[in-house]
């Protein structure tokens, strides 16, 4: 946990204040959150799915990213009837899924430019 009144926790204070799209960024932000609401939005919406999904991941960092995710309110547990022990999915919340499409856009950005795209400066 870092200081309050630290030079970064002001900073990032400071950005959060100009524009709101640093605090989107921080909620997604990470190594992981972005792939995993989008692997949920797909149907992996238990642990043991996430975890075939993205193989990569230990279950320590799945666990600590869908619980930021809860409290950021993008995902919800729910527990599933009728299973012994009673098992759980993640479900988006309608939150979640307005992100779907922006996150499936910069993926989409992201493609287009990974592929080599001529990048120009545009002058005005």
């Amino acid at each position: 946990m870092r200081k309050e009144n630290s030079t970064n926790a002001i900073n990032e204070q400071f950005l959060f204040q100009v524009c709101e799209l640093n605090s989107a960024i921080a909620i997604i932000g990470g190594r992981w959150k972005a792939q995993i609401v989008y692997s949920i939005s797909q149907g992996n919406n238990r642990f043991h799915l996430l975890i075939k999904e993205l193989p990569n991941i230990s279950e320590q960092v799945l666990g600590r990213q869908l619980k930021e995710l809860e409290a950021h309110a993008i995902i919800i547990k729910k527990g599933i009837p009728d299973t012994v022990p009673v098992g759980i999915e993640y479900v988006l919340t309608s939150k979640g899924l307005d992100l779907v499409p922006i996150l499936e856009s910069l993926c989409n950005w992201g493609k287009i430019y990974a592929d080599g795209k001529e990048i120009s400066a545009r002058l005005e």
